[in-house]
């Protein structure tokens, strides 16, 4: 054990000194903990929790898309089988009746597609708008937690810009 004190006071150790030095580094390690760590851990967990927010809000975007999208198909679906209904019934009552209502029943057949699809355009369109809308807002959202300050107007709709400009493409 002589030699092991002997060693240490060699290279200069000093006993009193180093157990300050070890309470003291225990003691900034704590406080640093506490304060530093603690915070910087906590922000880091609602980054992530923010983007699985936002990739879970993406996806529920997509299922509500694909939803209207399904929606959309079926009022054409539904269109079409009344259009031929209509046409259908146009051509049994053509047995029975003058040119004039056969071509009446086309007409309101035509009129009932046309009225479909600006339907289901005006539908499909709107969706597309409140999607790129959602995911606008996402992304500056999410932007300006993880850059961690306020975004100006102008890097607002820069980031809108850009983003709308990746959706259309």
């Amino acid at each position: 054990m002589d030699t092991v004190t002997q060693l240490l006071t060699q290279f200069g150790v000093n006993w009193p000194k180093f157990l300050a030095q070890v309470i003291l580094f225990l003691i900034v390690y704590m406080i640093l903990k506490k304060f530093a760590f603690a915070p910087v851990i906590a922000i880091f967990e609602e980054r992530r929790r923010t983007i699985e927010e936002g990739q879970a809000n993406a996806a529920k975007i997509k299922k509500q898309l694909a939803e209207s999208e399904a929606r959309c198909q079926e009022i054409l679906r539904k269109a079409n089988a009344d259009a031929q209904r209509i046409i259908e019934e146009g051509r049994l009552a053509s047995d029975s009746q003058s040119q004039k209502h056969i071509q009446q029943a086309v007409r309101d057949a035509e009129n009932i597609l046309v009225k479909a699809r600006e339907t289901v355009e005006l539908d499909q369109a709107r969706m597309v708008a409140e999607v790129k809308k959602e995911m606008v807002n996402l992304v500056v959202n999410t932007t300006s937690k993880v850059v961690g300050k306020i975004l100006t107007p102008a890097d607002q709709e820069r980031l809108a810009s850009e983003t709308t400009n990746q959706l259309a493409a």
